[in-house]
């Protein structure tokens, strides 16, 4: 028979602990660096929908005191990227890059989304494009103003979980989005995104035991409705990937911003969003979107393969250059 020593193990527990206080106290901890000092740190927040509002408020005022004009794509292009990371820490390298290190960084970030989720990113491309325009020196620094302030106020609290529960809490793209537009530019266009808690009483409404395997929505906006369909899915013990997500906006920048949220909330693969007018045609375009994801991953799955074969021809050229230097010799 098997037996425990617990008190002997509370024991020992008990005499680490003390020893490790008697270490702490000897040697004190240092004082927080400057950086880390500033960066807020909420594990758990709170209210999701509070800290996205205030992440976007403080990065629009960065924005506009640093750059200013009506360039949107960059600001949402910047946070869109940040919240492609799962790492938290990365935060402390990332306040330590210079402006003319993001270019690359970007370029890297959407590059590697590309290739895991090519139909999302494509449809993505207004908030991306531009890091390809050899952006100027005084963009740069208004970039980098852009991401120290997103991590100062606690971005990555809301996005860098490796759990998509905890990262579809929040959207953090709406807010930004519509904080951007001018007021006159959002009345013409009529954007004004539902509130998180309309949207996910709206989906605990709708969302039924016998719900369909499909859901739409022909007015996507950053995909606010999503979000809620894919928590209540999840707070019932049921999968997003089990179901396919079709949902288009008329507007680019908030069919790109639905686009990312998509990866980030890990809707699953059977997630297609296009930019489309609703009122347009009978499907709304949906027959062309899916023609054109189809040509998209077909596009990618090509790339891959050319990859893999001039890396195969690398190796075979390294190889077979040895052998000629060995019978040389």
């Amino acid at each position: 028979m098997v037996q425990f020593d617990l008190f002997g193990e509370v024991e020992q527990k008990l005499e680490e602990r003390a020893k490790q206080r008697k270490e702490e106290a000897s040697n004190p901890p240092k004082p927080p660096s400057a950086l880390a000092s500033r960066r807020k740190r909420i594990a758990f927040p709170g209210d999701p929908n509070r800290l996205a509002r205030e992440v976007a408020e403080n990065v629009i005022a960065a924005w506009f005191s640093h750059y200013g004009g009506n360039r949107m794509d960059v600001p949402l292009g910047t946070i869109a990227a940040l919240s492609f990371f799962r790492e938290p820490l990365v935060s402390d390298w990332l306040l330590t890059l210079e402006p003319a290190q993001l270019p690359p960084l970007l370029r890297e970030i959407w590059g590697s989304q590309w290739m895991a989720r090519p139909d999302l990113i494509e449809v993505a491309r207004p908030l991306h494009d531009w890091v390809e325009e050899d952006p100027d020196e005084y963009q740069l620094r208004a970039v980098q103003a852009v991401i120290h302030t997103a991590i100062y106020n606690g971005l990555f609290d809301l996005t860098a979980s490796g759990d998509p529960y905890e990262r579809s809490e929040a959207d953090v793209l709406s807010p930004l989005l519509t904080g951007l537009r001018h007021k006159s530019d959002k009345k013409w266009r009529g954007e004004y995104h539902t509130p998180s808690c309309v949207t996910d009483l709206m989906a605990e409404i709708l969302v039924g035991a016998d719900h369909g395997p499909a859901i739409r929505e022909p007015a996507l906006g950053s995909g606010g409705m999503f979000r809620s369909v894919a928590q209540t899915l999840r707070n019932r013990g049921l999968n997003p990937h089990d179901y396919t997500w079709f949902g288009n906006d008329i507007d680019p920048l908030a069919t790109a911003c639905a686009a990312v949220n998509a990866i980030i909330w890990d809707l699953g693969p059977r997630t297609v969003i296009w930019r489309a007018d609703s009122l347009a045609t009978d499907d709304a375009g949906l027959s062309t979107a899916l023609a054109e994801r189809e040509a998209v991953i077909k596009h990618r799955n090509a790339v891959v393969e050319q990859a893999l074969f001039e890396h195969r021809a690398s190796r075979m050229l390294h190889a077979f250059n040895q052998l000629l230097d060995g019978a040389a010799a």
